[in-house]
Order: C-alpha cells, then structure tokens, then sequence
C-alpha cells in the first residue's frame, strides 16, 4: 500500500467512525490526479466528485469503478460528453440546463442546487427558484433526488439548517451539504451527503500540478 493509499484509508476510516453509515461520503478530486480518486475507491468510497469536466472524463476512464458525480457549473456544451458518465449531477441551478442533461441522459438523477448565501456571483438558484425548479425538472423527465448547497460567508449553521428545511418541506431525501471544512456542522443540521476533498486527500496542489 502506498503512502497516498494508506493515508486516504485512514481518513475515511476516521470520518466514517464520526459520521456513521447514513451519509454518503463523496471523495472531491479536485486538483487531485486519478490516484487519489483510486484511494478512495479501495477505501470504500463508492462516490467521487469532479468539477471540471475534462477532469471527470480523464479520472472516469482511469477509475471506471467509481460512481461519479459532476459538481461544478454545467456548461452546456459539455454535457452531450458527461453524459454517460455521471451518476449524480449535483449542481442544477436552472431548468435550461436541466433541459440540456434530460434531453442526453434521459431519467438522469440530478441535485437542484440552492445559492445559500444569496451572493450574487454564486452558483445556484434563489430560494424561493427551488421549489418550481423541482417541478420543472420532473416535468422535462429528470429524477430530482434532493438539494445541494454550499455555505456562503459567515455562519454555516443557519445555511444548512435552511437547506435541510427546504428538502423536507418538499419531501426530498438527499441533502448534499457540507465540506471539508464545514461538514461537522452540516451533518448535525441533517446533512446526508459530505463533499470532501482535502479531509481526505490532504492539501489541494497548485493549479496546472496534479497530485498524482
């Protein structure tokens, strides 16, 4: 075992003996090369995440074994290719690319993500977007699974605990929030999907030197 492997087994085993079973750990390779992607797959983490779709396409061929997740922003002209590879795209803010994956992966499972901080230069829809934007989505055929949010500025707690509402007044399952650095109180606000990258992987690299 390498030491990227045993340090990775040895993250997840931590998390999950704090987290429990319930939630689903989503190892985020980010910055990362297909290698970390592969340690968390011989961990036991069953879902990887990317942002980027090149970056999903090149680690998806490299670690086939992984249920793969695309959590960035969608472009449009980039699904016709994710398609066939995503599992769960996590990042739905809008019906017009909600479009976009029914028409390319029809039935596909999708997450509407929610802007929790209102800043404008952030991805998602606005809160009161959500609940039509499900309906929307099931309409043009996508199975809408839950929500997903990232924390804006300040306290996390108030976010989440907003999210965790929405999904149960529109009897949703999957709440994907929380990040390496915010996922103790996402979970404790009802989360049921943690991204993590650095938590397991350890300091992202710099941009254009993947860890491979």
């Amino acid at each position: 075992m390498d030491a990227l492997t045993d340090a990775v087994a040895r993250a997840v085993a931590e998390i999950r003996a704090e987290v429990g079973d319930a939630v689903t750990l989503v190892a985020v390779t980010k910055g990362f090369g297909p290698e970390a992607a592969q340690a968390a797959v011989d961990a036991g983490v069953t879902d990887v995440g990317e942002n980027y779709a090149q970056e999903l396409l090149a680690k998806e061929a490299a670690v086939p074994a992984a249920r793969w997740h695309f959590m960035g922003h969608v472009q449009r002209n980039k699904v016709a290719k994710l398609a066939p590879h995503v599992h769960l795209w996590q990042s739905v803010g809008g019906e017009d690319v909600g479009r976009v994956i029914a028409g390319h992966a029809p039935a596909a499972h999708v997450l509407v993500q929610v802007n929790l901080s209102g800043l404008p230069q952030r991805n998602g829809c606005d809160w009161d977007e959500a609940a039509p934007l499900v309906d929307r989505l099931r309409d043009v055929g996508l199975d809408v699974q839950g929500v997903m949010g990232v924390a804006g500025p300040g306290d996390p707690r108030p976010q989440f605990r907003r999210l965790r509402a929405l999904a149960v007044d529109l009897d949703l399952t999957v709440v994907s929030m929380g990040m390496s650095g915010d996922y103790h109180v996402a979970i404790e606000e009802g989360s049921t999907m943690v991204r993590l990258g650095t938590a397991l992987f350890g300091p992202r690299p710099e941009p254009g030197h993947l860890r491979r």
